[in-house]
């Protein structure tokens, strides 16, 4: 079922949606006292200002900025290459004030915007994405992602929860429904012929539906996007339908990696085993 309010398709509200996601982290750091900047995050080892400070970095190099020439710590909380390469930006303004790093961001925004809105641009014109070369749209739609969960977790640490109904919110949600296939046949080992459906009650609102096949031997998720859980022809034949309703807040949390299942609130119908295993295998970002 498509997710509603729909997330834009096409690159003028993609970007427009981009635009406006960098804007509200931007206008939340400008209304935030000093001593805000500090607080942690649910981000390991980073505070608000280094989540602002990633998303300007990453905006930057891919506005065609050089990466900081820094030597970058042995952090606890860095685990791998990634980590090594996402905190070169952060450690690079350790040093700076809140106020300064939004300052950046709202100079990288204009860049970006500047880039983003030219008129030789179109879905598909292959720009710098942060995995490589991809389509425009696919670019935006994985920054989103990224953002957009950065600016949960600024929010979460600061205590003013919102813009849980925005386009950006939709992307996201869309985005990760691609990944739940895998997570629940693959990830949580969910055995064939059940089918578990993901109840998305809003302020975005939409339904995920995975049945689990055998397929060459190996279980396959296959998504389901309409009806009922109990009625919808395509979940005929699985000898379980387990159901896992939560909100927009609970599933972007979960599927981020920023809380585990016994910290949000999940209604369940069905097979809970079932359940755990999926929830304690949502992570597919971070």
């Amino acid at each position: 079922m498509p997710f509603h309010p729909a997330a834009p398709s096409d690159l003028s509200g993609l970007v427009d949606a981009y635009g406006a996601v960098v804007r509200a982290i931007i206008d939340l750091g400008r209304s935030m006292r000093p001593d805000d900047f500090d607080r942690p995050t649910d981000c390991p080892g980073w505070t608000v200002k280094n989540v602002i400070s990633h998303v300007v970095a990453l905006e930057a190099w891919l506005g065609g900025e050089p990466l900081p020439a820094v030597e970058v710590p042995a952090y606890e909380h860095i685990r791998n290459d990634v980590g090594r390469f996402t905190e070169l930006g952060v450690e690079h303004r350790r040093g700076w004030t809140g106020e300064e790093v939004v300052d950046e961001l709202e100079q990288v925004l204009a860049l970006r915007q500047s880039q983003l809105y030219a008129v030789e641009l179109t879905a598909d014109s292959v720009i710098d994405g942060p995995f490589g070369p991809a389509p425009a749209d696919t670019v935006l739609a994985l920054r989103m992602v990224d953002i957009w969960t950065h600016e949960q977790d600024v929010r979460e640490a600061i205590g003013r929860p919102g813009d849980l109904d925005t386009a950006a919110a939709s992307v996201t949600m869309e985005r990760l429904e691609l990944g739940m296939p895998k997570v629940v046949a693959r990830s949580a080992g969910v055995a064939p012929g059940n089918t578990v459906i993901i109840d998305v009650t809003g302020p975005v609102v939409g339904r995920i539906g995975v049945r689990v096949e055998e397929h060459e031997g190996r279980p396959r998720g296959v998504p389901l996007f309409t009806g009922e859980a109990s009625t919808h022809p395509a979940a005929e034949g699985s000898e379980s339908v387990t159901q896992l309703a939560m909100s927009t807040s609970a599933f972007g949390r979960l599927a981020a990696g920023r809380r585990s299942p016994d910290e949000v609130h999940v209604t369940v119908h069905g097979d809970d085993e079932v359940a755990h295993r999926v929830l304690a295998a949502m992570s597919v970002t971070m």
